[in-house]
């Protein structure tokens, strides 16, 4: 791939078109490499350096670069000096029956789906699917505050909000009104399903999904918790 088409990798047209992302800084380049074990697909990635990385052992083909070309495909202000253009990769639909699924529906916030993807890939075991006009989770922005855990989540992207239905047999969902989220039947539902950060999930979808609603319990004091700490909270109790 040439340097120019590189640079273009920050936009997502691009990226559809190529096929490819950028990951950029040692800990992410890091944390790849270890997931080329179980995503062999990975192996397909390329690595630019500059000259201080010249050394750096890869599985991937490696790039020597000036400084110069590195600030041009880099995405921060201040490069590294280390970028990795990487194949898009898809978690095939089949699940395994111990996975838990955590959907999506509209999120917007980079920051947000990168904590919820640092989150899954700690405790591990969970599938995230991300619903049509969501963030493009291999936006520049959300791989770097995934922190690399992109790399160990099976992800599905565009899955539509009324095909849950067709897929599981017990969806669960947050509202105010919902029971107390440490209620045992919390931890036996397919899917939880959460919404856009300031719309939520339309209330018709909810009633047509039948979904069972919960609840984090607060002092009332404010409206609503932020999207991606509701998702941890969801997270932690279902491995508590």
């Amino acid at each position: 791939m040439k340097l120019d088409d590189i640079k273009k990798l920050q936009q997502k047209k691009y990226r559809a078109e190529f096929g490819h992302f950028l990951v950029e800084g040692e800990h992410l380049v890091l944390e790849l490499q270890n997931a080329v074990q179980h995503r062999p697909i990975l192996l397909g990635s390329r690595l630019y350096v500059t000259e201080a990385y010249a050394q750096w052992a890869s599985p991937f083909p490696v790039q020597v670069v000036s400084d110069k070309q590195m600030a041009q495909i880099s995405d921060t202000k201040t490069p590294q000096g280390i970028v990795a253009v990487v194949p898009i990769f898809a978690a095939p639909h089949e699940h395994t029956e111990r996975e838990k699924n955590i959907y999506l529906h509209e999120v917007q916030d980079p920051g947000n789906l990168g904590t919820i993807l640092r989150t899954l890939a700690w405790f591990g075991g969970f599938r995230l699917l991300l619903s049509p006009n969501s963030v493009d989770p291999y936006n520049p922005k959300v791989v770097r505050s995934s922190m690399g855990a992109i790399f160990h989540v099976p992800m599905e992207l565009d899955v539509p909000l009324d095909a849950l239905s067709q897929r599981f047999s017990s969806i669960a969902c947050l509202d105010m009104h919902g029971q107390a989220l440490t209620n045992p039947s919390f931890a036996t539902h397919d899917c939880y399903l959460f919404g856009n950060e300031a719309r939520g999930v339309p209330q018709t979808a909810l009633t047509e999904l039948r979904a069972n609603a919960y609840s984090i319990k607060g002092s009332g004091l404010i409206e609503s918790l932020n999207l991606a700490t509701a998702v941890n909270l969801a997270v932690y109790e279902l491995n508590r």
